[in-house]
């Protein structure tokens, strides 16, 4: 019986190596740990805070009760030290100035009369320009009844009285504010947290 030949078949070899590929794509880079972000957005937070603080407004504690009852001993609050560059000081204002007789002393009142005014208190009741002035500020408990002869605020000056009009030491006894002793406009309180707000 015949028996069919063998048939090599060869089949083609396989390469071991690789075909060639196009050049390796760069690795994506890494995003910044969550703790990295984190400390990035605080440290820009607190430049940001920093700049406002140091630049616009001031962080002041208030000592004494001759403001009361609107700001308490201890109060905190800011003041803004450039919004008297825009805009002029004006009646109700409450500023923050350094003492006239003593400037390393700082002094928080409301301003009463701007230059030019005629100012006059009669047994507790303050005139400007003739007219009795409404002082919604200042509570039957904490009034007096001191009187001050009339006088005109000087150009560039400014007569001002604590809200305590019974425990405050004010233009009545030291005169006038020269505007170079005034530094900023007491605006916002922020503790205690129960009279966080705006002053008035």
């Amino acid at each position: 019986m015949a028996t069919m030949p063998e048939v090599e078949t060869s089949q083609p070899q396989m390469s071991s190596a690789a075909p060639n590929s196009a050049a390796p794509k760069e690795a994506a880079p890494r995003p910044l740990p969550v703790v990295a972000v984190w400390a990035r957005d605080l440290l820009v937070s607190l430049a940001i805070s920093a700049f406002i603080i140091i630049f616009l407004y001031q962080p002041v504690k208030v000592e004494g009760t001759s403001m009361m009852p609107g700001l308490e001993d201890q109060e905190r609050i800011f003041v803004n030290k450039f919004v008297y560059r825009w805009e002029p000081i004006q009646r109700g204002d409450i500023v923050v100035f350094r003492y006239p007789r003593d400037t390393s002393k700082s002094y928080i009142k409301r301003v009463i009369g701007i230059a030019g005014d005629r100012i006059r208190i009669d047994n507790g009741q303050v005139y400007v320009n003739g007219e009795l002035l409404d002082e919604d500020y200042v509570p039957n408990d904490y009034a007096d009844a001191r009187s001050y002869g009339e006088i005109v605020v000087p150009t560039n000056s400014f007569f001002v009285l604590g809200d305590h009009r019974s425990m405050s030491n004010d233009s009545r006894d030291f005169g006038t504010v020269n505007e170079r002793y005034i530094y900023g406009k007491a605006v916002f309180g922020y503790w205690p947290m129960e009279k966080l707000g705006r002053l008035r």
